[in-house]
């Protein structure tokens, strides 16, 4: 079973800008400093709540200079956060006072009621008034990923076929989905826009979403189940603190499994998750480098 929203990946610009606003502005907690895998000159940053859970995280190759992306369809194109259901208020506010435009509130699906802002790349994000009764301005999970598409029907077959999902709400051209035992944090929308330009990857587009796993041999069952429904699938990789397997969805969007454990802590305490740049044992030797090549973020 896919339990719901793991984490979702978007490319930034400068991570001195991008920390600030997740961190300082929306709140969330940076709960590991790395580097990408692939290309470890840049930072990939992971915000989420003070344990780093599942379903809480927000994560950014941060490229200083990168040329920009262009939203549109075959990509996720729009991240909705989870906040206290009285917050709203505060929110504005807090917005206001910091020289932020947010906009709103609207509503969607009859009762969702939310704000709208862009990031200091300009990927869209939503604060979603769903979650605890407070009115505290918190960010508390992930509340649902907007996937922009040509066409939703192969998509939407692919969700409710063998990845389990329900359709859940249908909106105009808006087709929401949900995993597990729904609700927000397990919520999937597909906006079909044919009119829309292929999205292209670079600062300020959403590059790929997660969803979760409980353990390593649910994922290899996942794997299996993917490559027979005739798509390509990559080997299991081990992120560190996850395990996951890629493959791309009829639309185009890169979707990744992901397991639950091991999680933060492995290589750091859980009172300074997020402090120091953590490597992998395969790029420790060449820390030095890596070091003097990443720009700070102070």
């Amino acid at each position: 079973m896919i339990l719901g929203l793991h984490h979702v990946t978007a490319i930034g610009g400068d991570p001195r800008d991008n920390l600030a606003f997740y961190s300082g502005l929306l709140g969330m907690r940076l709960v590991k400093k790395t580097v990408n895998f692939d290309d470890p000159g840049t930072y990939h940053l992971y915000y989420g709540n003070y344990n780093g859970d599942p379903g809480t995280l927000i994560t950014f190759f941060a490229w200083p200079g990168s040329f920009r992306g262009r939203p549109g369809t075959g990509q996720p194109t729009t991240i909705s956060l989870s906040v206290p259901k009285r917050s709203l208020g505060a929110w504005k506010e807090k917005f206001d006072a910091k020289g932020m435009h947010a906009e709103g509130p609207f509503q969607r699906f009859g009762s969702e009621e939310y704000l709208s802002l862009q990031d200091p790349d300009g990927i869209e994000i939503e604060l979603v008034a769903s979650g605890s009764d407070s009115e505290e301005p918190r960010v508390e999970k992930l509340h649902t990923i907007t996937l922009s598409e040509e066409g939703y029907e192969r998509t939407a077959g692919l969700l409710t076929g063998i990845m389990g999902f329900r359709q859940a709400a249908e909106k105009s051209n808006r087709f929401r989905f949900e995993a597990g035992s729904g609700g927000p944090g397990t919520y999937l929308d597909v906006i079909c826009a044919p009119d829309l330009r292929r999205g292209s990857m670079g600062a300020g587009t959403i590059h790929h979403v997660a969803f979760r796993t409980p353990d390593d041999e649910a994922q290899k069952s996942w794997r299996v189940k993917v490559a027979e429904a005739g798509l390509n699938v990559s080997p299991v990789m081990d992120r560190q603190y996850f395990h996951s397997i890629y493959f791309r969805e009829p639309g185009g969007v890169l979707f990744e499994i992901a397991t639950d454990p091991p999680g933060f802590a492995v290589d750091e305490d859980l009172s300074s998750l997020g402090e120091a740049l953590k490597l992998p044992p395969w790029l420790e030797p060449m820390r030095g480098s890596i070091e003097r090549r990443l720009p700070g973020l102070a």
